[in-house]
């Protein structure tokens, strides 16, 4: 049945089928070859319980912010910023874009808002600066990704949803591992611009340095206003989101004055449209849970994987990273996170690891995979916005997915690194 199922998955995805396509019609099939006694209106039922959980109404908000943000100012005042601060040291443009893409990322929560609006202003001018395309495509699209594990998360939101783990407490722990990320990406620019001779800018002066802090000042405040108010309990995630709508357009339609009532208009029909694909596949996701679970097929096919590994901890996050990471190169990661949660539960419970850390470490997998051929969504965003081939756009990709990989052993051999901010604030 397993194989069965599987096989029909993968046909209709190579035919090219919607990703809910392939969820959909698997759930029927169980139903109907193992669980006949079941009608086929319990997976529209479970669709709607799918979606039902209040947390969820932080993604449309979250997108809608994101959004506000991609067509103004923000990204332009966060540019600005890192660029007058370290532009001027060896490396300083590859650094200030990863560190640029982190600020951004940490303001909208979406990897391809990041692409878009941080790529688009840094490519030329990593360019101009004498880095070849490949690299700077590559740095673009990796460092964009961070942004799936600074809050807002949009991944963090599903994994908490289909875990019943707390979004809240998943925001904080991928500080850690988003900022090890940054890092590494960091120290690679600096180690790629000695080895290519390539020179730093003129250093700004205070001044210059000064005047660009000013500006980014009302941006800075999207990071601090959700991560402080989570950390302190100020709010909840969903109303960190609502704030943070409220934010963007008080910024963009008030102080920075880059859009006006007629862009609204479309911001909303671009966030109604990818919000209903995100919903969709919650939903379709939630029916194949169902499915699989009630027809046992976890266990089935974990079973041997939690004898081999349940009695070692590390074994078994090295499996999961394992699994996941294989996951999100061919298909989205949100559907990875929808079919793969409920398939691996039974692993985490015998394991008696720690639910945070698991989705810290998934959501890790997520951001390597949105950047990892053949099929990491990112870097399709970056053929689209960049117009540039495909085999050009993965050449540079090697040395990131190895920071990335690097990265996820040290969560796993050094867990404090996603739980130390947890345990502070939630402990």
């Amino acid at each position: 049945m397993t194989t069965l199922v599987i096989t029909v998955m993968l046909i209709l995805l190579l035919l090219g089928f919607p990703l809910m396509v392939p969820l959909l019609a698997g759930a029927l099939l169980i139903l109907i070859v193992e669980l006949p006694f079941i009608g086929a209106d319990a997976l529209v039922r479970q669709m709607i319980t799918g979606i039902q959980p209040v947390v969820l109404s932080a993604v449309p908000l979250f997108i809608l912010a994101a959004d506000i943000m991609t067509r103004g100012r923000t990204a332009n005042t966060l540019l600005d910023l890192v660029a007058t601060a370290i532009g001027h040291i060896r490396g300083g443009l590859p650094i200030t874009t990863a560190v640029s893409c982190a600020l951004f990322g940490a303001v909208s929560g979406s990897t391809q808002a990041t692409v878009v609006a941080m790529g688009t202003p840094l490519r030329p001018r990593l360019q101009q600066a004498g880095y070849k395309d490949s690299f700077n495509l590559a740095l673009i699209v990796n460092a964009s990704d961070v942004a799936l594990l600074i809050p807002p998360s949009i991944g963090m939101i599903i994994y908490g949803v289909v875990a019943q783990t707390s979004p809240a407490q998943l925001f904080i722990a991928g500080i850690g591992p988003g900022l090890l990320i940054l890092l590494l990406i960091s120290l690679w620019c600096y180690i790629y611009t000695r080895w290519q001779g390539i020179e730093g800018s003129e250093r700004a002066g205070w001044g210059a340095r000064g005047q660009a802090l000013l500006r980014a000042l009302p941006a800075l405040g999207f990071p601090v206003i959700i991560v402080g108010g989570i950390y302190s309990g100020f709010f909840t995630p969903t109303e960190a989101a609502a704030i943070s709508v409220l934010y963007a357009a008080i910024l963009e339609f008030g102080a920075y004055r880059s859009l006006g009532w007629r862009d609204l208009l479309e911001v909303a029909r671009s966030t109604g449209l990818i919000t209903a694909v995100v919903f969709i596949l919650v939903g379709a996701g939630q029916a194949f849970a169902y499915s699989l679970s009630f027809a046992q097929i976890p266990q089935e096919l974990v079973g041997p994987l939690i004898d081999a590994v349940a009695h070692d901890p590390t074994l078994a996050l090295l499996a999961i990273a394992l699994i996941y990471f294989i996951g999100c190169m061919f298909v989205d990661p949100i559907v990875v996170i929808l079919v793969f949660t409920p398939i691996l539960a039974p692993l985490v419970e015998a394991a008696q690891l720690d639910p945070v850390l698991v989705g810290t470490l998934v959501v890790l997998q997520a951001a390597i995979g949105s950047a990892t051929p053949p099929f990491g969504v990112d870097l399709f965003t970056a053929i689209a916005v960049f117009r540039r081939p495909y085999l050009e756009v993965i050449r540079g990709t090697p040395p990131f997915i190895a920071i990335m990989i690097l990265a996820t052993l040290l969560v796993i051999f050094f867990p404090e690194i996603a739980l130390f901010l947890r345990d502070l604030a939630f402990g």
